[in-house]
């Protein structure tokens, strides 16, 4: 019986931990006031990209502003006592320089001066207090972005501790993996990370950029992240993705998924043996762990250097003689193996 063999070499194949990740930006912002109040207007949508200083929401400032309005007027008031003092003061000092005055009577001016003056500058730094707290009852953006949910409607009640909504830059992502603690002491800096699609199929690779130091008490996982190239993957805010993080390569066996069965859960190949009367099949156990591609990873059951049956193997049996054959190249058809099966049956 006429086989396809190949022989069996040491290959490096990646150890690899696969993992759910979630990809976070790195400037996400999320939005609460400074003020609390009635919200009276509500500027943007979900969804609108803003830029950094974008009017976002309003809430009512009534109260500030009439207290803003009452300490304007006691400044025109403090004006005017800070400049009635000083006249006075330049008054008693001319008075004094030609001897109409008391020394007494010029420090006590220049203390008035300087009392009326310094209630002015309380009065100033009330109003600016004032107006800085007065802009915060208008609600702008702090950095460019996507607006997010928006959970508050014009006229609720919102103070320093509601969500008004977020905004999310996509433009710098992450993506956190929790790895387990027990796969956790293989981790390094700089260990390629694999970012998958749904199917499987690899969209990027990245390098882990941060370890935690510490152990998550609640999931028993060390968080790792990595920086993502959104040039190259498109990737959303909270997005879960598969990741590959591949701790380290060694040198080890495959073998083609064609070329295994499984029987009782037991997974058996063949190799040529030489006997007496020439070559012959000899069914062998292995252990097989992960896939790579279309093939195998073995753990154990074959070395290097032996020939291993990858066709014909539904026809022999352990023991039946075999004439083996080159296996096709990679790149041939179905038709061109089965000619050069039945070829060598001739």
């Amino acid at each position: 019986m006429p086989v396809e063999v190949v022989t069996l070499e040491l290959k490096p194949i990646d150890r690899i931990g696969e993992f759910v990740g979630t990809a976070r930006s790195r400037t996400s912002s999320t939005i609460q006031p400074q003020a609390e109040g009635f919200l009276t207007k509500v500027l943007v949508a979900s969804g609108n990209r803003v830029s950094p200083g974008t009017p976002l929401f309003e809430i009512d400032s009534s109260t500030p502003r009439v207290a803003l309005s009452s300490l304007e007027s006691v400044r025109a008031a403090r004006e005017a006592d800070a400049s009635f003092a000083r006249q006075q003061a330049e008054r008693s000092k001319a008075l004094l320089a030609v001897g109409a005055a008391s020394q007494q009577e010029f420090e006590q001016a220049t203390a008035q001066q300087k009392a009326a003056e310094a209630q002015l500058k309380a009065i100033e730094e009330q109003i600016r207090q004032q107006q800085t707290e007065l802009g915060y009852y208008r609600v702008t953006a702090p950095t460019a972005g996507v607006i997010g949910d928006i959970p508050v409607r014009q006229g609720d009640r919102v103070t320093r501790t509601t969500l008004l909504t977020t905004i999310d830059d996509n433009s710098g992502l992450e993506v956190y993996i929790r790895v387990p603690v027990q796969q956790a002491p293989g981790l390094k800096s700089g260990l390629p990370v694999r970012l998958l699609d749904e199917s499987g199929a690899k969209l990027a690779t990245e390098r882990i950029t941060y370890i935690s130091p510490s152990v998550d008490d609640a999931t028993q996982t060390v968080l790792v992240k990595t920086a993502v190239d959104v040039a190259h993957v498109t990737l959303r805010n909270d997005q879960f993705v598969r990741t590959e993080i591949v701790f380290d390569t060694a040198p080890g066996l495959t073998v083609p998924i064609v070329s295994a069965t499984r029987i009782n859960g037991q997974y058996f190949v063949f190799v040529v043996e030489k006997a007496a009367a020439g070559t012959v099949a000899r069914q062998r156990a292995i252990t097989v762990g992960r896939t790579v591609g279309n093939n195998y990873i073995v753990t154990n059951g074959l070395s290097a250097g032996e020939t291993l049956i990858v066709s014909g193997i539904q026809k022999i049996g352990d023991g039946a003689p075999v004439t083996p054959v080159p296996a096709a190249p990679a790149g041939s058809t179905p038709a061109q193996a089965a000619a050069r099966e039945g070829g060598g049956g001739r």
